[in-house]
């Protein structure tokens, strides 16, 4: 079995969702935060030994206080961040161990996941080497000026909406950050992307939306009971034939 290590990126200022000065992968999502709820897809799985969370160096000490609970139980690993988002990565990146076959890297801020859509992505990338979550461009895509006028309409053939986990060979990712020179990438697609090794997209759901406003916190509450739950096989008793007619 091909051994994983997932980096959760949770080192973002949140300027575009703050709220009572807590950044949005420290929000409750139904009783738990939501880096907690992304977190936990991974830490119960057989084939991820190492999981590596970064957080801004100025929210270490809250951090480290609010949940060392679930960090002692969860065996999960903090890294500070960097200035963006690709130093982040490449500091947690840092911490994986030699051992680990394939990097996934997975945002803090999407909770909403679940073990079959982890599942495709992770066999893909053994296969390829490369893959991660995405959704195929359903609306119409408008190209505007400065002004907000509209210039053109975008032709949507052949454009996905890319997603995490993205997951990658762990040197390929490793020759990638090697070759980043001045590319400050939006993910880490775009690194394996400048380095030319092609990379598979795994169509995932909708469902799996980042966190990154007010109103995406209001749709995660509501989308969380539409995750696909895994089936559980109930024991069966003499009357369970006639209840289900």
């Amino acid at each position: 079995m091909a051994k994983f290590a997932v980096i959760l990126p949770a080192a973002g200022k949140s300027t575009r969702l703050a709220m009572k000065n807590r950044k949005k992968v420290f929000l409750d999502l139904k009783g738990r935060a939501v880096w907690l709820r992304a977190a936990e897809h991974f830490t119960n799985r057989d084939d991820v030994i190492q999981t590596v969370i970064v957080i801004s160096p100025e929210d270490m000490e809250f951090f480290k206080e609010k949940y060392a609970p679930n960090l002692a139980f969860m065996n999960i690993q903090i890294v500070a961040g960097g200035a963006d988002r690709s130093e982040s990565v490449r500091n947690g990146l840092a911490q994986i161990r030699p051992d680990v076959d394939f990097v996934a890297v997975h945002d803090a801020a999407r909770p909403l996941l679940c073990k079959e859509w982890i599942d495709r992505v992770f066999k893909t990338a053994e296969q390829t080497g490369a893959a991660m979550a995405g959704i195929r461009v359903t609306s119409t895509l408008k190209r505007v000026d400065s002004n907000g006028c509209i210039e053109a309409t975008v032709p949507r053939d052949n454009l996905w909406e890319a997603q995490t986990p993205q997951v990658f060979r762990r040197q390929l990712l490793l020759d990638a950050y090697a070759k980043q020179g001045h590319l400050k990438p939006t993910d880490e697609a775009q690194l394996i992307e400048q380095y030319g090794h092609p990379i598979s997209m795994v169509e995932c759901s909708s469902i799996n939306m980042k966190i990154t406003t007010a109103e995406d916190l209001r749709l995660a509450e509501a989308a969380l009971e539409a995750v696909p739950k895994p089936n559980v096989l109930r024991p069966l008793h003499p009357f369970a034939d006639e209840e289900a007619k």
